[in-house]
């Protein structure tokens, strides 16, 4: 349960990052960045399925909005559906 909180909150820091940059809001994303990448160190790697522990390990600090959205509308399908 208590991944499934830290996942969808991560989803959303990406996808305030996707709009961020989009919008061309430099600080915005940034700081959502940040965020999302807090929220990963809190996820039990351990307990998720393989393809959503590689996913985590493709995030970094340096992202696009595109790949920032994708990465946001997985994570929210893993939440809603595993």
């Amino acid at each position: 349960m208590e991944n499934k909180i830290v996942l969808a909150s991560l989803a959303m820091d990406l996808k305030r990052v996707a709009l961020g940059l989009h919008r061309k809001s430099n600080s915005m994303a940034d700081r959502f960045l940040h965020e999302a990448m807090k929220r990963k160190e809190e996820v039990n790697i351990k307990k998720l399925f393989p393809y959503m522990q590689h996913i985590l390990m493709k995030l970094n600090g340096h992202i696009d909005a595109e790949d920032a959205l994708m990465y946001s509308t997985r994570i929210q399908n893993y939440v809603l559906y595993k």
